[in-house]
């Protein structure tokens, strides 16, 4: 039996949206350790997030936004204060930092970096699955992942049956719609869209979130509780992904209480109510992802531009301790990068190998050689993770 791509769409987009995302079947894991991703898209200001104390060549270039009554965390670094879910975490020593991170990728372009940031490539659009996606696979984890979002991110492509749970209030997919789902499944043969189609038909018909207008509910604090009900169940899935978006804060960043705060603060929502779950929670890793940095001076419209540096979120049982880890390569002119941006001492990707080498119990080599392409990544699963 042949299926037309478009009948496929079709048929697709109507049972995502009209049945509401039914939960599928995941495969059980005797040991079941979580991976879950918050991606922070435009550009966090780890900075911002996370601030040095008492580093003037910072405090003078960012008069009009600098962060006030932040939380002490060590005697180099503090805490944005509008981050309680993170510090709760912190005081439970489940809570960590990566500081001046970053993918390998310095030409400051939001698509080029996010599309690098999701692929793990070394080329901007050269790759066609995701790092997640493919160490899932490495590790035979077919369908053990979930997507809080539309459509299926890059990041978990590469792996079969992934899914994504995002309520809708029911109505009928618009164009655009139907044009995302298109692009995720391009270069997908017909025998693959007819076998995703037939596992989307197969689900139970039950709602994922029962009573109420499924269209109140789709936003990451309701999407987060309902995760952290999933990765709990023996059975569930293994794998969270999470977006933020709105860290692009050219103008108007703001300071406590800016723009940049408060995607900050939608971002410590998902981590508090992740933790809801505190079995799941125990046996997790949460980790944030984002394309790049920004700038350490503030510009005209009281906001930041792109930039290169930045921090890296780190929160969960298998946390080996509350700590900011970092090769701090200072803030003065000739210490940053071109001048101009935290320079990034620690690639973000060690931190992304090291933690799905913890999770998914792979050795750290298999996962530079087959998902990371070969390069030569630090080990830091003895000092970020516990096992």
């Amino acid at each position: 039996m042949k299926i037309s791509r478009r009948n496929f769409l079709k048929g697709t987009a109507t049972s995502l949206f009209l049945a509401g995302f039914n939960l599928p079947v995941f495969a059980s894991s005797p040991k079941k350790k979580n991976l879950i991703v918050i991606m922070l898209r435009g550009g966090m200001d780890g900075l911002c997030a996370v601030p040095i104390i008492g580093d003037k060549n910072f405090e003078k270039r960012r008069k009009n936004i600098l962060i006030e009554n932040t939380i002490k965390l060590n005697s180099d670094f503090a805490l944005h204060p509008k981050l309680n879910g993170f510090k709760e975490c912190w005081n439970e020593n489940t809570g960590a930092i990566v500081h001046a991170t970053s993918i390998p990728y310095t030409a400051r372009s939001h698509f080029e970096g996010q599309n690098l940031m999701e692929s793990g490539g070394k080329v901007p659009y050269q790759e066609k699955t995701g790092w997640v996606g493919r160490a899932m696979k490495l590790a035979n984890l077919k369908g053990d992942g979930l997507a809080l979002s539309l459509p299926m991110p890059l990041l978990l492509r590469g792996v079969p049956k992934n899914n994504n749970f995002y309520p809708t209030d029911g109505k009928l997919p618009r164009e655009e719609t139907l044009e995302l789902l298109k692009s995720v499944y391009a270069d997908s043969s017909e025998e693959e869209l007819l076998d995703m189609m037939n596992f989307i038909k197969i689900r139970k018909n039950e709602q994922m979130m029962g009573g109420g207008s499924s269209f109140d509910k789709r936003n990451n604090r309701n999407l987060a509780m309902k995760a952290a009900q999933m990765l709990s169940d023996p059975n569930g899935p293994r794998v969270a992904v999470f977006e933020v978006n709105g860290f692009d804060t050219h103008a108007a960043q703001g300071g406590v209480d800016g723009t940049h705060t408060k995607c900050l603060v939608e971002m410590d929502t998902i981590m508090q109510n992740l933790k809801i779950a505190q079995k799941a929670y125990n046996n997790s890793i949460i980790l944030t992802v984002t394309e790049f940095g920004r700038t350490i001076k503030q510009n005209g419209g009281n906001g930041t531009e792109h930039g290169y540096g930045t921090a890296i979120f780190l929160a969960g049982g298998l946390v080996k301790k509350s700590q900011v880890y970092t090769d701090w390569p200072g803030l003065k002119r000739k210490e940053l990068y071109e001048g101009r941006d935290l320079n990034a001492t620690i690639d973000a990707r060690s931190v992304y190998a090291s933690a799905m080498s913890t999770v998914f119990d792979l050795d750290f080599k298999r996962i530079e050689k087959d998902v990371f392409f070969g390069d030569k990544l630090q080990n830091l699963s003895d000092k970020l993770f516990n096992s």
